[in-house]
């Protein structure tokens, strides 16, 4: 039982954070500078840090196979399972740090594509006129950027209580086992988008170039992107319907739920549409296109299933879920990599892919996948449970597992093929040319593979179809004259402001946490936590930080008036207040602990502590980036840099001082005497 729970929780973990994210990243990566027409990622230093990130999570992750076994409280790690005392062992703690570590990429890459596609794009290729993959890649990055911050804060909180004896997950100490599902859940359904949006970028490139005809109704397949991104913050809470948290919450979620369906459905449509009525090329591309598309039907009904309550009472942690997740995540994105990967192939190499291989492994793939997948959904409304080593000998149950296990072995043969058809054709597949599908986006006008730069030139854009255009001749008069693209903010600039959105949401989990621990249910608020905070202290800090951020706004002014003296002396002033913030809440510190109160104490102590240790870290971090601006600001060869640097640093610097008031406001309000 055991062995069977950390392969289990090595195979979901290792699935979602190491295959699929990355796989999706890494196409969005290679891909998207090429069809925009940009040379590189806006901030090649950062896309080298989220790569080199990847293999440094995955070490840590299944480094704790040696270092005392692996993790083993599921890829969903629930409290209090995932507790010291049900999870003794180093795994769960490898595993935090692990994703963490992953998150941290994820978050990297999502920034640096969205500064990218926003600052670097080619000549006429407006919003508007974006490739469908690149729209989603847009979307799905600020997704990322907004949904991995509150994992990483509910990572955080779990691995204080492992570590420092803390208690927001124990209920034996007041904590709440719940609290870890909402934050886990709040990013774990943007989770299954993030997962998703890429692959539907990736369908929306495929089926028009072997149907031989436009997207049908590109504004609603951009705009139902942009509305599953936003409804996916709101419907987490149908994992948690069995929990019982009233039927208010089940009715206002079940809802939700059933209307994030909605924006789905209208790319299915738009995608058959796309096809009705084609010129249809049967490559291997389009026939795993055409296979998402059924598949992911059948997993997206299923998941429609679960918005019903008591359907979902009685399905919850059974086989059902099993298939229906595999059927979304494997028969939707899983096949939607594969015709990208046939698709885009030939760029990326110079050669094509076996077409007879390509077909023995779509086949294969298909009637594996079908047969691994499909029976568990009898299987789960037969009342077999998930997560199970084991299962009693009942009618049926034999039979379908066995058939799972053959569905499996022919997967497994499947991806031998693929392996065996990228070895051949690697070594001695037919040349591609530089547009072998007579596709129409910008990375099929460079060569294949593309040189290090991409582009000697781009080619003008006046449509969504650059090539098309191209090769067709279009009357200049017919089109709109190409423009300078013209941002309006620096990559820089729109790094930065992403980033703060990023950690806004990291800061409000664990405000929340406090909210909701301290002022909601107050178990741990008693009269000898509170009067260890002199908020009349605090705030004289306080008002040092507030000021601080004049002096840098000042010390901005001043760089851009080039007036180095005068911007020195406002940047030292701003990072002396910022240190003496620190030695306050340093000395606010030291005389709490000699109360003999620290993290583990009471959920005050473990909220407190937490909550202003990491604000605590941001400013450290801001100073940091305040004072590399400064030095960067006088040097002469440096100045321009310098002042973009400042720029971004002080845009940081704001959002940690707004945070802080929040604070100071939420914590020290109650303690005013």
């Amino acid at each position: 039982p055991e062995t069977y729970n950390q392969i289990f929780t090595m195979h979901g973990t290792t699935m979602i954070f190491l295959v699929v994210m990355p796989a999706l990243f890494g196409f969005a990566n290679y891909l998207v500078p090429l069809m925009i027409g940009a040379r590189d990622m806006a901030f090649p230093r950062l896309n080298a840090l989220s790569f080199w990130l990847l293999p440094m999570g995955g070490a840590l992750l299944h480094f704790s196979l040696l270092a005392g076994g692996a993790p083993n409280a599921g890829w969903f790690s629930y409290a209090p399972l995932s507790e010291t005392p049900f999870a003794s062992t180093p795994g769960t703690n490898y595993w935090v740090v692990a994703l963490l570590v992953l998150g941290i990429s994820t978050v990297a890459a999502s920034i640096n594509l969205v500064a990218t596609i926003l600052t670097l794009r080619a000549p006429g290729l407006t919003l508007q006129r974006l490739p469908l993959f690149v729209w989603m890649i847009l979307v799905n990055s600020l997704l990322a950027a907004l949904a991995l911050p509150v994992l990483n804060a509910g990572l955080v909180m779990l691995l204080v209580d492992r570590q420092l004896d803390a208690h927001f997950f124990a209920p034996a100490q007041g904590g709440s086992a719940l609290l870890w599902q909402h934050v886990f859940w709040a990013f774990g359904h943007p989770e299954v988008y993030i997962m998703a949006l890429p692959a539907f970028g990736m369908i929306s490139e495929v089926i028009p170039v072997f149907s031989r005809k436009p997207i049908f109704g590109y504004e609603f397949v951009a705009g139902s992107t942009v509305a599953i991104a936003f409804l996916s913050f709101g419907v987490w809470v149908h994992h948690m319907f069995a929990v019982g948290l009233g039927r208010p919450v089940d009715l206002f979620f079940a809802a939700s739920s059933m209307l994030i369906a909605v924006p789905t459905g209208v790319k299915i449509f738009n995608w058959i549409a796309t096809m009705w009525g084609g010129s249809i090329r049967f490559t291997t591309a389009m026939m795993f296109a055409v296979a998402f598309l059924v598949q992911f039907v059948i997993g997206g009904l299923s998941g429609v299933t679960f918005t019903l309550v008591p359907i979902d009472w009685q399905t919850t942690d059974t086989y059902y879920v099993v298939a229906h997740f595999h059927y979304v995540l494997f028969g939707g994105t899983a096949f939607a990599i594969l015709a990208g990967l046939y698709y885009w192939f030939p760029k990326m190499t110079g050669r094509m892919l076996s077409e007879r291989l390509g077909k023995w492994h779509f086949w294969l793939t298909v009637i594996g996948f079908n047969l691994t997948f499909f029976v568990q959904h009898a299987l789960g409304l037969m009342g077999m449970p998930r997560r199970v080593y084991t299962y009693p000998d009942l009618p049926f149950w034999g039979t379908l597992n066995l058939i799972s296990t053959l569905g499996a072995a022919v997967m497994g043969v499947s991806t031998l093929v693929l392996a065996l058809n990228l070895v051949r054709s690697l070594r001695s597949g037919a040349p591609a040319g530089d547009n072998p599908w007579d596709a129409w986006t910008l990375e099929w006008a460079t060569s294949s593979p593309p040189a290090a730069h991409n582009f000697d030139r781009v080619p003008p854009v006046y449509g969504r179809r650059p090539l098309w255009d191209l090769a067709h001749e279009r009357e200049p008069s017919q089109l709109a004259v190409p423009r300078a693209q013209i941002a309006k903010w620096s990559a820089g600039r729109i790094a930065v402001l992403t980033f703060i959105a990023s950690e806004t949401g990291f800061f409000v989990v664990l405000i929340s946490a406090y909210v909701y621990f301290n002022l909601l249910r107050a178990p741990g608020l008693g009269p000898s936590a509170m009067s260890t905070l002199d908020p009349r202290k605090t705030a004289a800090y306080t008002a040092c930080l507030v000021l601080s951020s004049v002096t840098v706004a000042l010390a901005e002014r001043a760089e851009r008036a080039q007036r180095k003296a005068v911007m020195k002396v406002w940047l030292g002033l701003t990072l002396l207040l910022g240190v003496t913030f620190l030695v306050g809440q340093g000395l606010e510190y030291a005389h709490i602990f000699k109360t003999g109160i620290v993290v583990g104490s009471n959920l005050f102590a473990t909220t407190f502590f937490t909550l202003t240790g990491f604000h605590g870290l941001h400013v450290c971090v801001g100073l940091l980036a305040l004072g590399i601006a400064g030095a960067l600001g006088v040097r002469k060869r440096s100045a321009g840099v310098g002042r973009s640097v400042l720029e971004c640093a002080a845009l940081y610097w704001h959002f940690v001082d707004a945070v802080w008031l929040v604070v100071f406001v939420v914590v020290y309000a109650r303690a005013w005497r």
